[in-house]
């Protein structure tokens, strides 16, 4: 672990107990929620940044491999976009990979004063799989475009279209985790109601 992590850490969690002890509830999610991101995004080299990006991958593989629009090299982390006129070649990285808005929804989660420990276990697990999900469908409307509409879409497609529907079910998700269901336990009252009944 590189010594200025650490020094970052220890003087994260010391301002954290400083916090805490002066009942400073909104400083403290703020403090905790940015330390604890930027701590993950450290943490996250290379290891979690490479099953993330094998995982997306992996998931495009699946579902390329049923349309056959697309072939994936996981191991290279590219995918290959057929079409009738110039087949692009696209690469999962570590903006691709969802990493970052995981990371980002963690660290509010873990410090969101209002939930119980077993709903933010609930949250974390259902946030992560609707981020993983939202990235999967970003990267399958790009290959969508792509195949039927020609190489010249690519750029639309990836950094315009398909970031907005990204985004949007980002946003969705944050929506209904940290503002409807803290007014109607919306999510976790329907999940914990339907285990009690089977």
């Amino acid at each position: 672990m590189n010594s200025f992590l650490l020094l970052g850490i220890i003087i994260w969690i010391y301002m954290l107990s400083v916090l805490k002890r002066a009942k400073l509830t909104a400083f403290s999610f703020i403090v905790g929620s940015v330390g604890m991101f930027f701590i993950l995004m450290a943490l996250s080299m290379p290891y979690w940044i490479w099953f993330f990006t094998h995982a997306v991958i992996n998931g495009v593989d699946w579902l390329g491999s049923i349309t056959h629009m697309s072939q994936c090299f996981p191991k290279y982390g590219i995918v290959y976009i057929n079409n009738n006129l110039n087949p692009v070649t696209m690469t999962i990285d570590y903006e691709c990979s969802g990493i970052i808005e995981t990371a980002a929804y963690t660290s509010l989660l873990a410090f969101y004063p209002t939930y119980s420990r077993q709903e933010k276990v609930f949250y974390l697990v259902f946030g992560t799989l609707w981020i993983y999900l939202s990235n999967i469908i970003r990267l399958m409307i790009v290959i969508l475009m792509v195949h039927f509409g020609g190489a010249s879409l690519f750029y639309l497609a990836h950094s315009i279209l398909g970031r907005i529907i990204f985004y949007f079910l980002v946003i969705t998700l944050y929506y209904n985790v940290f503002t409807y269901s803290r007014l109607s336990q919306g999510i976790y009252q329907i999940f914990k109601e339907r285990i009690k009944r089977t």
